[in-house]
């Protein structure tokens, strides 16, 4: 269980296909405080140390988590956000956040607002009924507020605001048009669709 609030930002150090794909990733987190099997967001995916060093630690990446993610993610030198687990007492600053992905959004737009940058993403259509406007959202292991929504044709578009902080503590200061991020819907908003489904059959 994670927060969206983004503590460093690692960067791959190595990817090795084992079967799974295993990575090396760069961080500046104290790592003797860090147990084998813990779990840390990586972009907003939870995934588990096997293995770690000093600045460093391993993770496995399934084929199932790479056919689902965002792929840039996985690649020698990409930067990922990091987050590690939530634990019983820390304030939560974000949202719940279960690193589990739902779909990948693609980047349509960024533009100036103020000293913030708001971006308009794309997503399926699918995760529509589950985003509302001043809702969170999860890009990228990131906590933000949806400020609008527009449904068309097979995707559904919605923005969000980068502040400045986030723009310096994350990846997310220097998004691109095309760009893909990794989405969490709002998990409540998860399981009243499901509920709801569910009463209509």
């Amino acid at each position: 269980m994670f927060t969206g609030i983004v503590t460093d930002i690692g960067t791959v150090r190595s990817a090795e296909q084992r079967g799974d794909l295993r990575l090396v990733i760069g961080t500046s987190y104290d790592m003797a405080r860090v147990d084998l099997g813990a779990s840390i967001s990586c972009s907003g995916v939870c995934l588990t140390v096997v293995d770690k060093g000093d600045d460093w630690f391993a993770v496995d990446v399934s084929g199932e988590t790479i056919s689902k993610t965002a792929g840039d993610h996985w690649r020698e030198g990409a930067k990922l956000n990091l987050e590690r687990a939530l634990r019983l007492g820390d304030e939560l600053g974000g949202h719940i956040v279960t690193g589990h992905v739902d779909a990948v959004a693609k980047v349509v737009e960024t533009r100036r607002d103020g000293n913030s940058t708001q971006v308009e993403l794309r997503i399926p259509n699918v995760l529509a009924p589950m985003i509302a406007p001043k809702g969170s959202i999860t890009l990228d292991g990131v906590s933000l507020t949806v400020n609008e929504v527009r449904d068309s044709g097979t995707d559904t578009a919605f923005t969000v605001n980068i502040i400045p902080h986030t723009a310096q503590h994350t990846t997310l200061g220097d998004l691109r048009s095309g760009q893909q991020l990794n989405v969490e819907i709002d998990v409540l908003a998860r399981y009243l669709d499901r509920m709801l489904a569910a009463r209509s059959q």
